[in-house]
């Protein structure tokens, strides 16, 4: 099961980081069809956040037709992203792994490796539309 976290210091809306991380797991194959979310409830209790922020997120999955929620039982994954399979990350995982610990050991802090992931990841998606 998801186990959702906020990054208080990332400028983005709690409700929107709850949306990014289940389509980052639907990506990734950590949610498939038929998986059920955590009850606003559970997550509530373990990020100690509003249970309408909770709702919200899970109302825009809805809209989006990612999720349905089941009165009285839950929230359930209807249907993934496209994208590779899920197998298909672990070598590029490993890859971005040693590359986020060599940045590391070079020096870089949180935020700068990020920094650098950031404009680099930009750069490339500039050159892949031109």
């Amino acid at each position: 099961m998801i186990e959702f976290r906020l990054e208080t210091r990332s400028g983005i809306a709690p409700y929107l980081q709850i949306v990014q991380q289940v389509k980052h797991a639907l990506r990734l194959g950590m949610l498939r069809t038929g998986d059920q979310l955590p009850t606003v409830k559970e997550v509530v209790g373990s990020i100690a956040i509003n249970p309408n922020t909770v709702l919200k997120a899970y109302r825009e999955l809805e809209h989006e037709g990612l999720v349905e929620g089941r009165p009285g039982v839950g929230t359930f994954v209807l249907k993934g992203l496209d994208g590779p399979p899920p197998h298909a990350h672990a070598a590029l995982r490993r890859s971005l792994l040693r590359w986020i610990r060599n940045a590391i050991e070079a020096g870089l802090d949180h935020d700068s490796v990020e920094a650098l992931f950031d404009s680099t990841f930009r750069e490339a998606a500039e050159e892949e539309i031109a």
